[in-house]
């Protein structure tokens, strides 16, 4: 079970947290918990970081910002112990939870779940982890590991432990086809692929962190995505369907609908580069230096003009990295040869995401007739196995999404 900072915000929530715990270990569950730190503990570690020196060295950084974690495991095992549940807390390195030295954004590289195990068949006791920390072996130094690093321990806990799930508790009750506040006609999904859902969260969807997807796929951990404010009393432990969306393999789902889901992102740029000569290593030209800066590349469309010497190069960043592509590039201009380069930064990306897309023709095609009727404008196109993304001007966003949210059916 992982409860993330809304869930833990206060001492009430925390109890509240205990009674889910409670609930699954009454049902005769072997149960292990990952939290992380109170609502905006983080932030306030970071700030004091900070103002301590605008230039830290990054392994106390992370000594500081892994106390958030260590006080809420401390809390929750507390709470659990006075309701009468065996359970005590550990920090990543107990376990221990060993990782890169990538302070403050390293990766999991293995984790020993036996001493867990053990203490599950001798005592029944519930082991409270504290999330988004591990240790770097050589050094003997705390880690973290980056935004949303303790979806990542959870789901990297459970494949050491063999759990039959991980749950996923957060502030919404599962995972919908579109964003209900912009679709209130959107669904809650009963279960979608991993593959889905990798795409879902990386372009855009917000409940699920990229990696620990990845990490679940991967070693095959089922991940359940639940509401921790529904009341723990009203939740049958013993239910098949708990309300919630299963992240699982594509051959537990029976019925699979040819669009499984919808995501945007408005926090994309969109340059172009025109008249740029048509020989080889332009590319290079253009995309090595991006790189060399840590600039993430998206979308990418060339288009050869009519005297058929020179070709026009667009493509997407993130709007944040959107002045720093157009400086990069045009220091490199020599190098590359170019007329002019023109920019956008009032773009959105809309993604239709779905595994039925495989086996059925046309479903792209039927999205680009109905944003030309509405006059919706596409900029961008590019495609994959399961999912294809546009890019359209930011204004149309909202109307593009509930088109295609209608268009595919997903509002039944």
């Amino acid at each position: 079970m992982k409860f993330g900072g809304t869930s833990v915000a206060d001492i009430d929530r925390i109890r509240n947290v205990a009674r889910h715990v409670k609930r699954e270990v009454d049902a005769g569950h072997d149960v292990a918990v990952v939290v992380s730190a109170m609502a905006g503990k983080t932030n306030e570690l970071v700030a004091w970081c900070r103002d301590a020196s605008a230039l830290h060295d990054a392994r106390e950084y992370d000594a500081v910002v892994a106390s958030g974690e260590q006080v809420t495991a401390g809390l929750l095992a507390i709470v659990l112990q006075s309701i009468g549940v065996t359970a005590r807390s550990w920090q990543g390195w107990q376990i221990p939870i060993v990782t890169s030295h990538a302070h403050g954004a390293a990766r999991i590289l293995g984790i020993d779940g036996d001493e867990l195990i053990k203490r599950f068949k001798e005592r029944k006791e519930v082991a409270v982890i504290a999330g988004f920390q591990g240790i770097h072996k050589e050094s003997g130094r705390v880690t973290t590991l980056g935004r949303g690093g303790s979806d990542t321990s959870a789901v990297a806990i459970a494949a050491a432990i063999h759990a039959d799930r991980c749950d996923i508790y957060t502030d919404v009750d599962g995972v919908y086809t579109t964003d209900p506040r912009v679709v209130p006609k959107a669904r809650r999904l009963d279960k979608i692929a991993f593959e889905e859902m990798l795409e879902l969260a990386s372009l855009g969807a917000k409940v699920m962190q990229v990696r620990s997807v990845e990490l679940g796929m991967v070693h095959k951990v089922r991940i359940f995505v639940r509401s921790s404010f529904e009341k723990p009393e009203d939740i049958d432990p013993m239910s098949n369907h708990p309300p919630g969306t299963l992240i699982c393999d594509e051959e537990e789902i029976v019925e699979q609908q040819v669009v499984t889901g919808i995501a945007f992102s408005k926090d994309e740029a969109q340059i172009s580069i025109r008249r740029v000569q048509d020989k080889p290593g332009v590319a290079a030209a253009i995309f090595g230096p991006l790189a060399e800066a840590s600039i993430n590349v998206d979308m990418i469309v060339q288009n050869v003009s009519a005297d058929g010497k020179t070709t026009d190069l667009t493509f997407t960043v993130p709007a944040a990295d959107y002045q720093r592509s157009m400086d990069v590039i045009g220091k490199a201009r020599d190098t590359i040869g170019f007329d002019r380069i023109d920019g956008a930064s009032d773009v959105a990306k809309v993604s239709v995401i779905g595994i039925g897309m495989r086996s059925h023709a046309g479903v792209a095609a039927q999205a680009f007739k109905a944003l030309a009727d509405r006059n919706i404008n596409i900029r961008a196109i590019t495609t994959s196995e399961i999912k294809f993304s546009v890019l359209i001007d930011a204004a149309y966003t909202e109307l593009a999404v509930r088109t295609l949210h209608a268009l595919y059916g997903l509002d039944k």
